[in-house]
């Protein structure tokens, strides 16, 4: 059948054609021919508009002096006319129009209004030069505010007052650090925040704040941050920055060891304030630093619940129940990882150490990758061939949760060996090799490429067919599936072995209460407790049997309990001093 002939626009023909045909009438081609007449010899011109109800006038001068302006509003008044697309019913675009019906025509047959058409052209010059107003985008209000969004009515003075009045019962009117818990509720800020205020008014260099220094402080910041974290910001960072750095937190996380009542055990043991510091830092950073940058910003601070965690410290006195930063288990269990693994207690661990994690789980290739620099952040390290404490605690947290945004980013930044932001076929058959071999060692018949890549593939479902995206695996509830099946022997075992239809419903299940990894960090945590409890009733049976270095270590990783603290003053590891190890190299 054929296709039915596409429809033509023929308005602008039709026009054309009646314009043809009145431009070949007689009586057309006369009155053209009179008017080029009279513009010739500067006589006066009346046309219709067509209807024969619309007249307008053009008075031309029979001034040497017009001579080109005529020439030209003859060209104007008569190349509508010989323009075929043109209507006839417009001679002149240049004439304004004029009123309904018949101009007024004196006795002696001239228009009474002969200056209408200077007039009009007068009135048009005019509203041209009037001021034009401005467009709609012009005037869109500001709707960016990187420090927070100004309140209408700030009440600076009173705050002011209040903190004047604080600092007057104070001894000559300065406090220290002791005393900032007061002048932190009369910032009306959160108790913690106390040594980001003493630091920002100069008290960490001179031991005490005057009122003075620390009111024109506190006034800029107010005057310029105007919401917490923007202010937090501001407290913490280096002059004319305006982010945080790892290492700004240290004094304000140090002020938490020192003065939370659910960390006194700790306080006793100032050897591993670093430790905790550490842990708790790179934890942060985990959860908020979104961008990978290093650099906590105003944007990524709002975001997160870090704050929120800040002002709780005042009220929770067991930091436990704090998981998402400060808890001292989680903690815990961290170190208690690597300690195991560095073997030579020098505080970092190598290629070797890192595969003995979990009865070496992870593939070979997938410890070359995490230390090939993919990330982790240490330069030096890196070069030597070494990870630091700091990294080794993205490492486990990642591990152990990989349904997280920031850890499905961390093993897809591993798994992207070319760096194009695309998981591609030979990238996962590069990992799922050694996969193959490692069942093969143990006697199970492995699942071919093919058939896995397929089974991978309706579980992902990416968007372009054959490429994985970061998107496409954030998108996917059963990441953690995914990434065990190329490079984690044991879960992936452990997967295969669990009811399939148990696993989608898992997945497709409401968002969890407890993450993954707080589950793992408890029933680690409870393991370490029995394991301690196992080896006191051990010691006080043989004493005399039990090696003297594995006394030592039993007695530096005491757990805490409800009948005694965690640490009893712990004697150093090994004969390694941890004062000499640079607390710095964990942020390089």
């Amino acid at each position: 059948m054929p296709a039915a002939p596409v429809l033509q626009p023929v308005l602008k023909m039709k026009v054309d054609e009646l314009f043809l045909n009145w431009l070949s009438e007689t009586t057309t081609q006369l009155m053209l021919k009179d008017y080029l007449r009279r513009i010739k010899n500067g006589e006066r011109i009346e046309t219709g508009a067509g209807d024969g109800k619309h007249n307008r006038s053009l008075v031309c001068s029979a001034n040497k002096n017009n001579v080109v302006s005529k020439k030209n509003m003859a060209e104007k008044t008569v190349s509508p006319l010989s323009t075929p697309s043109s209507p006839p019913s417009a001679p002149s675009t240049a004439l304004p129009s004029g009123s309904c019906g018949s101009p007024r025509v004196g006795p002696n047959g001239r228009p009474v209004r002969r200056s209408i058409g200077t007039k009009l052209q007068v009135q048009a010059q005019v509203k041209k030069d009037e001021p034009i107003t401005p467009a709609l985008s012009e005037n869109i209000p500001r709707f960016y505010f990187p420090r927070g969004r100004p309140k209408a009515n700030p009440n600076i003075d009173s705050l002011i007052s209040r903190i004047e009045r604080t600092f007057s019962q104070f001894p000559n009117e300065r406090a220290t650090i002791e005393d900032m818990g007061k002048v932190a509720k009369a910032c009306e800020c959160p108790l913690y925040w106390k040594m980001p205020l003493f630091c920002a008014a100069g008290g960490d260099r001179t031991g005490f704040v005057s009122v003075h220094k620390f009111v024109a402080m506190w006034r800029k910041t107010l005057q310029t941050c105007h919401d917490d974290a923007s202010k937090f910001v501001h407290l913490l960072a280096k002059p004319s920055c305006n982010y945080i750095e790892q290492e700004d937190l240290i004094p304000f996380l140090q002020d938490v060891v020192n003065t939370h009542t659910g960390l006194t055990f700790l306080r006793e043991a100032s050897d591993f304030h670093s430790r905790y510091i550490t842990t708790v830092i790179q934890r942060i950073y985990y959860n908020v630093n979104r961008s990978w940058t290093g650099k906590i910003t105003c944007s990524e601070l709002r975001k997160s619940s870090f704050l929120q965690n800040v002002a709780l410290l005042e009220d929770e006195e067991d930091v436990n129940q704090l998981t998402e930063y400060f808890s001292y288990e989680h903690f815990y269990v961290i170190y208690c990882k690597f300690w195991e693994l560095d073997a030579d207690h020098d505080l970092y661990i190598d290629q070797k150490d890192l595969a003995r994690h979990n009865d070496h789980a992870i593939s070979h290739k997938m410890i070359e990758r995490i230390f090939s620099g993919a990330v982790t952040r240490g330069k030096r390290a890196h070069k030597e061939g070494r990870m630091s404490y700091a990294d080794f605690v993205w490492f486990l947290i990642s591990e152990e949760d990989k349904k997280t945004p920031t850890s499905i980013e961390y093993w897809f930044r591993c798994m992207d060996l070319d760096g194009d932001g695309v998981l591609s076929m030979y990238e996962l058959e590069y990992f799922y090799e050694e996969q193959c071999q490692r069942l093969e060692n143990m006697a199970i018949e492995p699942l071919p490429f093919e058939d896995c890549l397929c089974q991978m593939l309706d579980l992902v479902k990416p968007k372009t067919e054959g490429k994985i995206t970061l998107h496409d695996l954030k998108k996917c509830k059963l990441s953690h599936l995914f990434f065990d099946t190329f490079f984690n022997i044991e879960k992936y075992l452990d997967h295969e072995q669990k009811d399939p239809f148990s696993v989608i419903r898992d997945g497709e299940g409401e968002v969890q209460d407890v993450s993954d990894w707080e589950k793992y960090a408890a029933e680690e945590y409870d393991s370490l407790v029995a394991e301690e409890a196992a080896n006191e009733q051990f010691n006080d049976g043989y004493e005399h049997a039990i090696d003297p270095i594995d006394c030592q270590i039993s007695h530096e990783l005491n757990l805490r309990t409800d009948k005694r603290h965690f640490f009893q003053i712990p004697s150093p590891h090994s004969n390694l001093d941890l004062e000499e190890y640079e607390y710095e190299d964990d942020f390089e």
